[in-house]
């Protein structure tokens, strides 16, 4: 149900200064009339296709979906009320060939609601490895690129919360390097009442899927 922002979302794609690429939208059973504003984005640019689930799976179903239906070499993500820089996808491809790494994030900014901005950008470390990663979580989903050429065919676990940082666990895991962009690429809303912004619920989530 993301009628609210999903426009915005999509348009920060389309505004891509990197124009090689497709936006795979995976609707988890929105009943507020999101699918018809997807639907009209997907009919007017071929580049942007539209996945719809039959029940409410949550959103590693539906990032697999996307992930598996993924024709490009790097696989990036954003969800449907946040923003991405202009440059994001130039700037992110350009470090990630020129470096030869695979697993790349950046820098971001929170936005509330009404477009507050703190213009404080959340900052990144140079690399993260697994240990560091199990200290503290400061991969934003939203900046994360993956190159599937290097780390290969992965899938998100299918946790209702936190599958987004169980997966760079995972690839750490195996040995890979993450590698910061200190450049701020992307914009992560924060909205009262979402999945993400209880601080309390975050740390029981943390518990349980370290667990």
């Amino acid at each position: 149900n993301a009628k609210r922002f999903v426009s915005e979302a999509i348009e920060s794609v389309k505004a891509q200064t990197y124009n090689n690429w497709e936006l795979l939208i995976v609707d988890d059973c929105s009943t507020d009339g999101t699918p018809e504003i997807i639907g009209a984005y997907a009919q007017d640019d071929k580049r942007i296709k539209l996945f719809r689930l039959s029940e409410n799976s949550g959103a590693a179903v539906a990032r697999n979906v996307a992930i598996k239906n993924a024709c490009g070499r790097f696989i990036a993500f954003l969800d449907s009320d946040e923003r991405w820089k202009a440059d994001k996808l130039r700037t992110q491809v350009s470090f990630m060939i020129e470096n030869k790494v695979g697993f790349s994030f950046s820098e971001f900014e929170y936005i509330a609601d009404g477009d507050m901005r703190n213009t404080n950008p959340f900052t990144v470390p140079d690399t993260l490895n697994y240990h560091q990663a199990l200290k503290k979580t400061v991969i934003g989903c939203l900046t994360v690129m993956l190159d599937t050429t290097i780390i290969g065919n992965f899938e998100m676990p299918l946790v209702r919360r936190g599958q987004d940082n169980l997966t760079w666990l995972m690839l750490l895991k195996k040995g890979y390097i993450a590698y910061g962009i200190h450049e701020n690429l992307a914009e992560y809303r924060q909205v009262k009442g979402s999945l993400s912004n209880s601080k309390v619920k975050a740390l029981r989530r943390q518990w349980h899927n370290y667990r």
